[in-house]
């Protein structure tokens, strides 16, 4: 395999620390070769090397041999959590989409799963089983003022639709795995009365009045405006109402689905008694948030036989969050909770370049912001200097050397919905079974018309 040669920055950065070291180097070339095998030693780029697979590219569509090992570290996985860096990098989106087809054509996985709602998860799978719509409009509509609306994910909601037409025995599902927000929509609730309505006609009366102060909710912003005192008494509302579909005692399909529904706004109410105004409250909600992800995973896999790409942050997908903080608890480790062997997350990290994010904690728009390669330090700055452009490895079987230096945190870059944001340190192998590095990203595409 041909070696990727990086720019002729980092040649020259080596070359003037070569030139600096050898100041102190001892002239003879019995000592020069001992300092030469202890720097090997001590530095683990060709131990990363020795596990590192390139990768051919991120784009969709092309040949996925460089992929096989890929397939081999995922191995018999029913669910894979795929990180990303940053919430808005082309090259993240667009290798999501490469491996999820990758993984659909050759690993038997269903369902792509998304950090976005519930609520609007089941309306784009309504599209793929369908093809009721345009995607475009559904994808603009589903994931409005989210960092996903962008081309990738029209591109891949366009694949997902044409494979269902083309295997109509067998077809993929989009679902979102978070609670519901910016919206709960009329049409949403609808899928939870409808049910009562047709199997229970009698429970309808009650279910209507518990909904009542809830449905629809328009706006999550404007609802957090409420007092907390009436949004909690609307979350126990909204937990009995549950517990009023659930104990119908239904069997089949339609009596599963309109019981996850419900739990779905049970699940959002709780979440909105957050105070805003506490912030020593927001770990323990982001904890529970992380939880309802897990569960909705998990039932989604439980209740279908599905394999899943669960597509998240870095933070959600990992074991441990780079920020314990305010994520005490993440996704990831409550699936291995429950999934142990069946759960595995793959991490990404990158060097330099452009993304999504935004300037200020609630609302505003999400803008482009660029970052300079690496600092010396970094993971990302170790990662980028094996000699393929891009690439992943196996962080539970490099050799030793590798490990030890995986095992130790350092500072790594995960931008998420606020920036600027500085690098935390992180133990690669302590979050993550499998690493996906690249040395450039560009921001997401934005929507066209």
């Amino acid at each position: 395999m041909a070696k990727h040669r990086k720019r002729i920055s980092r040649r020259v950065l080596l070359a003037t620390a070569a030139v600096a070291t050898g100041a102190v180097l001892a002239p003879t070339a019995v000592q020069a070769a001992s300092a030469d095998r202890a720097g090997r030693e001590q530095n683990p780029v060709r131990a990363l090397e020795k596990a590192a697979h390139p990768l051919r590219s991120t784009e969709p569509g092309k040949n996925t041999a460089d992929l096989r090992e890929l397939g081999s570290m995922i191995g018999d996985a029913k669910v894979v959590g795929l990180g990303e860096a940053t919430h808005g990098s082309h090259e993240f989106f667009a290798m999501k989409e490469r491996v999820f087809r990758y993984l659909v054509e050759e690993k038997g996985f269903t369902t792509f799963a998304l950090e976005m709602s519930w609520s609007s998860g089941l309306q784009i799978d309504d599209y793929l089983q369908t093809g009721k719509g345009d995607p475009r409009e559904i994808a603009k509509e589903a994931l409005a003022d989210s960092p996903w609306e962008r081309e990738e994910f029209v591109s891949l909601i366009e694949w997902m639709r044409d494979y269902n037409s083309r295997h109509p025995g067998r077809t993929v599902h989009f679902m979102g795995d978070d609670l519901n927000a910016p919206s709960m929509d009329e049409a949403f609730f609808g899928r939870v009365t409808g049910y009562v309505q047709q199997h229970h006609p009698e429970a309808l009366p009650k279910l209507n009045e518990l909904y009542t102060g809830l449905r629809p909710m328009n706006d999550f912003l404007d609802y957090l405006r409420k007092p907390l005192t009436e949004r909690q008494q609307l979350a126990t509302k909204a937990q009995q109402a549950l517990e009023l579909v659930s104990s119908q005692k239904g069997s089949g399909e339609a009596f599963a689905w309109s019981e996850q529904n419900a739990r779905s706004i049970a699940q959002t109410a709780k979440f909105l008694t957050i105070n805003p105004d506490d912030p020593d409250s927001l770990p323990t909600f982001q904890r529970f948030r992380d939880e309802v992800m897990a569960q909705n995973v998990s039932w989604w896999q439980q209740r279908t036989g599905q394999k899943i790409l669960l597509s998240a942050h870095n933070d959600h997908v990992a074991y441990a969050s780079s920020m314990p903080e305010l994520y005490p608890k993440t996704q990831g480790s409550f699936l291995r909770d429950t999934m142990g062997k069946n759960y595995l997350p793959i991490g990404f990290t990158f060097n330099q370049g452009s993304f999504l994010s935004k300037d200020t904690a609630i609302g505003g728009d999400w803008k482009k912001f660029t970052v300079d390669a690496a600092k010396p330090g970094s993971n990302e700055h170790t990662l980028d200097q094996v000699r393929y452009r891009d690439f992943y490895l196996d962080l539970r079987n490099a050799p030793a050397h590798a490990r030890d230096w995986l095992n130790a945190a350092r500072p790594t870059l995960n931008v998420g919905t606020l920036f600027p944001t500085e690098p935390r340190d992180t133990a690669l192998a302590k979050a993550y079974d499998v690493l996906i590095h690249l040395h450039e990203v560009r921001e997401a595409d934005k929507l066209k018309p």
